[in-house]
């Protein structure tokens, strides 16, 4: 756009026709348009300098430049994701030293978010010429120099919460009191950690007055985090905390599980689908704050009804049996279940030492080790041979895929992967380059593959009732000659030695396998279906035990 001259606008009355003639009779002594003499490229100058965000060059405009110039950073840095077109519709001369006009802004944010305004200033001549006389409501309405203005996000509320599989509440967003140590606001720093630490050792007895001393070193002089506390166990120690010298209390919106007992890899992923829903529902807002930081008014914006609840497949008595089970071995152990009608991850849990690792319930593919014999079977039942005949390893990759490991789902919040294959295809995961093991599976993986002996065809994961991921794989059903033969595999392991602590639950069949010091077990019961993975087992039975913890905790009645 061309910002001298360009601008349309309308004159009114006898006044504003004597301005017109006064213009041209200007433009055709000077011979070009826009200058510190002709009020009215100003103006359009004006506008059209604030069109290209050039604060610096609007603000020499105006009579008072380092005041304009402030206000009109702070304007195009808070709204920098906008475009700006300030348009001059009506110039008004009132006499030989005055003018006033009206503009249209119209702030361009995306689709679906414009917000259009009008304006009003007057244009003085002073001793170096004309110049917009400033103030901030000439860019922005009930803006003022100690005022702000910012494009915000706007949140639907209430918040969607997070259900699990049988609809009661799973999490939902609440106040966290994030407790903070503040060096600037205490003189005692050792009197304040050693305090805090012993107030907060009923709910965070591993916090020591030692361990803040030592957040404290690296952080600059910059406030640490303590610990992060519910609203009830808050309230019972409001008053010591606030007490301390230097504590401070950052009170932070979170989602988080409604029953403290249930901490799963799951939550991460539930955590990315409700943000998701937030992001997809969320509005936009221009607000004014004051010199404060409270709002003061809301100008424009736009915020939609909230989003629906989330409904999770998370089995809540299963997932704290589950988590009965991994904490009963000292080593990296994970254990993933599956509904095999559905594909509903019902539970997923896995101990510190695992947690360690980071997420390897869905993440870490390990060695199948003895689980290929499954992988076996179905390749051998597909060519007519005898298990021991299939020693391809192609081949026994052919048979993980057909079970489901090493397909790559994509299932919305989840970060996982079934495992990886030294074979190609769509839809399958390839071996990791450099790989000293040509088949690895991931718990999940591992989950999925018992869930589909049990179903007789891969059912894909999901997280969300009703929404189950994708893949490129083509997945078609088992031969059910294949799948008899894996059952009877795993009707037969659970008679084995190794799984006699297994085979007092009713309905269970079972199968394990040893792969290096780790060692693998899936199981299915009725429409269930779960792997157990744990590093460095101690023996042939470890994975057996802790399938029979998990069985045994499912069958507790609920506290």
């Amino acid at each position: 756009m061309d910002v001298w001259g360009s601008r349309r606008f309308r004159v009114r009355g006898v006044m504003a026709i004597a301005g017109a003639a006064a213009l041209v009779m200007g433009l055709g002594a000077c011979g070009i348009a826009g200058n510190d003499n002709d009020p009215q490229s100003v103006v359009d100058h004006f506008a059209g300098l604030l069109d290209k965000k050039d604060a610096a060059g609007a603000a020499q405009l105006t009579s008072y430049p380092n005041g304009a110039e402030d206000t009109l950073k702070q304007m195009f840095g808070s709204l920098n994701g906008g475009k700006p077109d300030y348009r001059v519709v009506q110039y008004i001369p009132l006499d030989k030293s005055t003018a006033n006009f009206n503009m249209k802004a119209t702030w361009n944010f995306g689709p679906g978010k414009e917000w259009d305004y009008d304006l009003h200033g007057t244009v003085r001549k002073l001793a170096i010429g004309w110049r917009i006389s400033w103030d901030p409501t000439v860019v922005i309405p009930q803006l003022d120099a100690s005022r702000t203005v910012k494009l915000v996000r706007t949140e639907a509320t209430p918040s969607p919460k997070v259900n699990d599989s049988s609809g009661a509440l799973l999490m939902s967003e609440q106040t966290i009191n994030a407790i903070k140590v503040d060096p600037a606001q205490t003189t005692d720093l050792v009197g304040t950690t050693n305090r805090l630490a012993d107030v907060i050792s009923v709910v965070a007895p591993l916090i020591t007055g030692p361990s803040l001393m030592q957040q404290l070193s690296t952080s600059q002089g910059k406030p640490v985090d303590a610990v992060r506390l519910r609203a009830d166990d808050f309230a019972v120690l409001e008053s010591k905390l606030t007490s301390i010298p230097g504590v401070v209390v950052d009170k932070q919106p979170t989602l988080i599980t409604s029953d403290r007992r249930i901490w799963s890899p799951l939550l991460d992923a539930y955590k990315k689908v409700w943000q998701e829903n937030r992001d997809a529902h969320a509005g936009w807002g221009i607000q004014v704050f004051g010199p404060d930081g409270a709002m003061v008014t809301q100008l424009a914006g736009q915020q939609g009804p909230p989003g629906p609840d989330i409904a999770g497949t998370l089995d809540n008595k299963l997932q704290r049996a589950a988590e009965d089970a991994v904490v009963s071995v000292g080593t990296a152990a994970s254990i993933v279940a599956i509904q095999p009608s559905t594909g509903a991850i019902v539970a997923a849990a896995q101990n510190n030492q695992a947690s360690e690792q980071g997420n390897p319930a869905f993440t870490n593919a390990y060695p199948v080790g003895g689980m290929s014999e499954l992988f076996k079977a179905v390749e051998a039942q597909e060519k007519g041979k005898q298990p021991q005949e299939i020693t391809a390893v192609s081949d026994v990759a052919q048979g993980a895929a057909q079970l489901g490991v090493g397909i790559g789902f994509k299932v919305d919040g989840l970060d996982e992967t079934t495992g990886h294959l030294p074979i190609g295809g769509r839809g399958v995961e390839a071996v990791h380059q450099g790989s000293t093991d040509p088949i690895t599976a991931s718990p999940l993986g591992m989950a999925i593959a018992a869930a589909t002996i049990a179903r007789g065809s891969v059912a894909p994961p999901m997280i969300e009732i009703g929404r189950p991921g994708t893949t490129d794989a083509d997945l078609k059903p088992l031969d059910p000659a294949v799948v008899d033969r894996l059952r009877r595999l795993l009707t037969d392991g659970v008679g084995s030695d190794e799984l006699t602590t297994v085979r007092h639950y009713a309905g269970v069949i079972a199968y394990d396998g040893i792969a290096g010091s780790a060692g693998w077990l899936i199981a299915n019961m009725g429409d269930l279906a779960f792997a157990i993975h744990i590093d460095d087992v101690d023996s042939g039975d470890a994975t057996a035990r802790m399938a029979a913890r998990l069985l045994r905790s499912l069958a507790t009645p609920d506290q």
